[in-house]
């Protein structure tokens, strides 16, 4: 009897520990991912210059804010990452929260969805560079309408 108690206080101490080390080799992997990020943007988008990067808490994906003021979005799928060019006019963001954001892309529907951040702060950073890939219609056709008649 002693010795079945041991063992299964073996076995519970060695699945406490396998979930504390899983934690901290999570976040240890989200910012080796933010570099990874980096890189396999760059790849796919030669001609962009990232400004910032911010991953999502659990690091599956990476928004980044590019120098002429568009926004990219990379998922994590495995070990790979596919890359998202936010074009204007092509993404719908609502809030779901203090930390989430309800994002939906018009020519990648598949990519969207709900993202949680880890503060509130960068959720209002990545808000802002979204709606800054925005383009209102209203201001498109108003544009159109003036050099019509120009």
């Amino acid at each position: 009897m002693l010795w079945t108690v041991t063992i299964v206080c073996l076995v519970l101490a060695g699945l406490v520990f396998r979930q504390v080390f899983r934690r901290e080799d999570e976040q240890e992997m989200a910012g080796e991912d933010a570099g990874l990020a980096i890189l396999e943007f760059g790849r796919a988008f030669p001609d962009e210059a990232i400004r910032e990067v911010i991953a999502t808490a659990d690091g599956r994906a990476v928004f980044l804010r590019l120098h002429d003021g568009k926004a990219g979005c990379m998922h994590a799928h495995g070990h790979h990452y596919s890359c998202h060019l936010i074009e204007p006019g092509a993404v719908r963001v609502e809030s779901a929260g203090p930390r989430r954001l309800a994002v939906k892309f018009a020519n990648a529907a598949f990519e969207g969805g709900v993202f949680e951040f880890r503060d509130e702060r960068e959720t209002a950073e990545v808000s802002l560079w979204l709606l800054g890939s925005f383009m209102p219609a209203v201001a498109g056709r108003g544009a159109e309408t003036a050099g019509r008649t120009s």
